[in-house]
């Protein structure tokens, strides 16, 4: 079985976008904080692991109400069901399908809206994520660089900067990918 695009992003929903946002507030608070450590960061198992590893229906009833016996009566309803079955060649049974139709064509145009609106949404803010990762991470490589290369600088500082590193090269890639979909 093929999987469909949705099923191969990284991302298929603005729900699984949450730790993408954890990971570049992280980078922005440990980079605003020289003294932040890997113990400070709620996402500590996060960066651990990765260190770790190196990488990582309104017509229908209008409808009903106008044509037949003015009203909701049961007189009303059947003659107005009577009424639009006639137009298909049918009684009421008919009527029913025929007064269902644009609740159903109507509710099917208003979901492929929804859903051509949220997938845009989607698009636009793995946009705006990937950009503000790609401008994150050449400056925590610069501030890595700088750590390493301080014999003063806590092992924990370096163990947050690492892992921010990896983790944001990650986030780049995963999404670089969603977006050429």
């Amino acid at each position: 079985m093929r999987k469909t695009n949705k099923e191969k992003m990284n991302f298929p929903n603005m729900d699984s976008l949450q730790p993408v946002v954890n990971i570049i507030n992280e980078a922005s608070i440990t980079l605003g904080d020289p003294t932040r450590t890997i113990k400070d960061s709620p996402l500590i198992e996060v960066f651990s692991a990765a260190i770790g590893t190196g990488s990582g229906a309104g017509v229908s009833f209008l409808a009903l109400y106008g044509l037949g016996t003015v009203g909701l009566s049961a007189a009303g309803i059947t003659s107005a069901l009577a009424a639009a079955g006639a137009i298909v060649g049918g009684g009421m049974a008919a009527g029913v399908l025929v007064l269902a139709a644009p609740v159903t064509g109507l509710a099917g145009v208003g979901l492929a809206v929804a859903k051509q609106i949220k997938k845009k949404q989607l698009r636009q803010e793995k946009k705006r994520l990937y950009n503000e990762a790609k401008e994150k991470c050449p400056l925590v490589e610069a501030e890595l660089k700088k750590c390493t290369d301080n014999d003063e600088v806590s092992p924990e500082r370096k163990d947050i900067l690492k892992g921010l590193d990896i983790m944001l090269q990650k986030v780049i890639c995963e999404l670089e990918s969603d977006l050429l979909m």
